[in-house]
């Protein structure tokens, strides 16, 4: 269930207030205090709604307000409430005695905000909108030079390369050889057995075969069957 309005707004006056129920308002509080904002309209005589004479009071009949613009002593103080607590007017009014909430926030919109954005801060980070207006006191590092490039890696020794190769194949007919120039060593005779021995005076070494004559071959095999 919400909260039941603070009265019936069938019956009551909307609009600007008129010098007549400001001087009945500030009448009533002078003599009764504030009191329950619910009930005060009914007892002040007024045909309003009780959130209505509250902000009445609050904005513009209490005494204790400031009148005229704001000084650059409450400039510099809402900026500095406002980057600590944000949009909290209540709380920003508290310590600004004398202003509204409202008042303040009026002013921040229509003022505060815009000289800001003149000066190149963001107003609500309170921070340089450029990135490039940021101030910094540490030294920027300097830039290093390139690292110098590897060093180039040495190649094994390669192996020789081999010449290349004539693989075509040429086909012709074999080499002869002349007769007569080839050098026929003559064959170094061999002594028979009866030659070694003296036995013969006549005998050809070379008819014979392993140092027997044929005739000799023939008694041989003539034995041997």
């Amino acid at each position: 269930m919400g909260r039941s309005p603070c009265c019936e707004k069938e019956h009551t006056n909307k609009g600007a207030w008129t010098k007549e129920e400001d001087e009945r308002l500030v009448a009533y509080i002078r003599a009764h205090g504030e009191g329950c904002w619910r009930s005060l309209p009914k007892a002040a005589g007024l045909l309003r709604c009780g959130k209505s004479c509250r902000l009445r009071w609050i904005n513009y009949l209490r005494p204790d307000l400031k009148r005229g613009n704001f000084t650059a002593d409450e400039d510099d103080l809402i900026i500095k409430l406002h980057s600590l607590l944000g949009n909290k007017w209540s709380l920003i009014a508290a310590r600004l005695p004398g202003r509204t909430d409202n008042e303040i926030k009026n002013y921040w919109n229509t003022h505060i905000r815009r000289k800001l954005l003149g000066s190149g801060i963001d107003p609500v980070t309170h921070r340089p909108v450029n990135a490039a207006a940021t101030i910094s006191f540490q030294p920027q590092p300097q830039p290093q030079p390139p690292p110098p490039p590897p060093p180039a890696k040495e190649e094994p020794n390669k192996p020789p390369r081999c010449p290349d190769l004539n693989l075509d194949l040429c086909i012709s007919p074999p080499c002869q050889e002349d007769e007569d120039e080839v050098d026929v060593k003559p064959a170094k005779t061999a002594l028979c057995f009866g030659c070694s021995l003296s036995l013969q005076k006549e005998c050809k070494c070379s008819s014979n075969f392993l140092g027997l004559r044929a005739g000799m071959l023939d008694f041989i095999s003539l034995q041997m069957k």
